[in-house]
């Protein structure tokens, strides 16, 4: 009997531990994914779950959020309203709530797409941040405890963008940083990551025509001459400021040359292989920029423009030295970075739906969700072809999220685990 039941707790202790350290490398710690590529080279990843088959496991969150989950281990962790109030949650790999913090009022969301938990948090595995459409900054170790918090739009400026927040903090090696662009006082900001002092704060302010100087994209951090330094899109312009101190090192400006009014900076760029490639023209303009250089770099470093084609809010994916675009109504493109030219076009079923989400290459397939939770998966390296159309039944804005063999798909109100088989 005695053996019996100690074979039974080995066994269980076994299956916990193994279930434990699958999952204990997983990293996708920020919105982008560990590299801001919205991809992913390891693992092996479905191609369908229609009719339930290869989902983990379903669970109801407790509030309306579009923002991405990341994942650092063994946590799944995400932005989220809890009884109307800004909050982050942490979930294990069934599931289950590990924890759960409660930060302050939310401001709720504007657009029919939006919710005020729209921007992903961001962590180090030692720090977490989030932020939110209330203008709340917070900081917090990996157990949920609370170690500090500042409102940027109580401290600095109100915000002034037409629809939802929908930046995401960054991480340099000191510091979380903060974009804020929109009509008025737009700036970078950074503050340290254990006391949430502010180390710096720099001004981003130009001139533009209506709407022009909103911008709902996330920075990347980048190297630079050998330090680290964070790449800025919007207000029709990108800038790359040292980490350290904010310093502006370059510009590149010359994104509309016309003055059209409403041209507002929603997808992010992209970083891939030396260049950084910028969607603008509200979907119908492409431009690669050469990273380097000092100053206005917009005459020398600017390599290539397009002005038929482009991604107006879903953020392109970069995955084998290749940049995969999704247009808001399904057309999907391949383009070389460097040249700027397309290397194949296709398009998914035609809806009255737009694209949102930002899609995600894992696999050799890529992942794109509709609004109305339609989500496709199509195989696109080695040729294009769709694989498989699974409908969620609620809406879905967050990017799909593809770790350790695993997809994680956010819905407006569900958290959805899928398998690969």
């Amino acid at each position: 009997m005695f053996k019996h039941f100690t074979a039974v707790v080995v066994l269980i202790l076994f299956a916990s531990t193994t279930f434990a350290g699958e999952f204990a490398s997983a990293k996708w710690p920020r919105w982008r994914g560990p590299d801001a590529s919205g991809s992913t080279t390891t693992g092996k990843y479905p191609s369908g779950w229609a009719d339930g088959k290869n989902i983990a496991w379903k669970i109801k969150l407790p509030g309306r959020g579009c923002s991405t989950p990341i994942v650092w281990g063994e946590q799944i962790i995400l932005t989220t309203p809890i009884d109307g109030k800004d909050a982050l949650i942490s979930l294990d790999w069934k599931g289950k709530t590990r924890w759960q913090t409660v930060i302050g009022p939310q401001r709720r969301g504007k657009h029919r797409n939006g919710s005020g938990s729209n921007p992903s948090p961001v962590t180090d595995g030692t720090h977490l941040f989030a932020y939110y459409k209330s203008g709340r900054l917070v900081g917090l170790d990996m157990k949920g405890k609370l170690l500090w918090k500042t409102n940027l739009q109580d401290r600095f400026a109100k915000d002034t963008l037409y629809w939802d927040l929908g930046t995401s903090p960054v991480l340099t090696d000191k510091h979380v940083v903060v974009a804020v662009m929109h009509k008025g006082e737009s700036f970078l900001a950074a503050f340290d990551k254990k006391s949430g002092e502010m180390a710096w704060k720099t001004a981003r302010n130009y001139e533009c025509p209506t709407e022009g100087d909103h911008s709902y994209a996330t920075p990347t951090v980048i190297q630079h001459k050998g330090q680290q330094a964070i790449l800025t899109w919007g207000a029709e312009h990108v800038t790359v400021h040292r980490a350290t101190d904010g310093k502006l090192l370059w510009s590149c400006g010359g994104f509309n040359p016309k003055g059209k009014e409403f041209w507002v900076a929603v997808s992010s760029s992209v970083v891939v292989d030396g260049m950084v490639v910028v969607p603008y023209g509200r979907g119908t303009h492409l431009c690669g920029v050469g990273l380097g250089g000092s100053g206005d770099v917009t005459e020398t470093h600017r390599k290539w423009t397009r002005k038929d084609t482009g991604a107006f809010v879903p953020t392109p994916a970069a995955f084998g030295g290749k940049l995969y675009l999704l247009g808001d109504r399904g057309e999907i493109s391949c383009i070389d970075p460097k040249t700027g030219k397309t290397l194949w076009s296709a398009a998914l079923p035609k809806s009255g739906k737009k694209y949102y989400a930002s899609p995600t290459v894992a696999d050799g397939k890529l992942y794109a969700a509709r609004e109305d939770g339609v989500i496709y998966v199509a195989q696109v390296v080695g040729g294009f072809k769709v694989l498989s159309k699974n409908v969620m039944k609620e809406q879905t804005i967050a990017s799909p999220v593809a770790v350790a063999d695993h997809l994680l798909i956010r819905g407006a109100t569900h958290l959805v685990c899928v398998k690969a088989p």
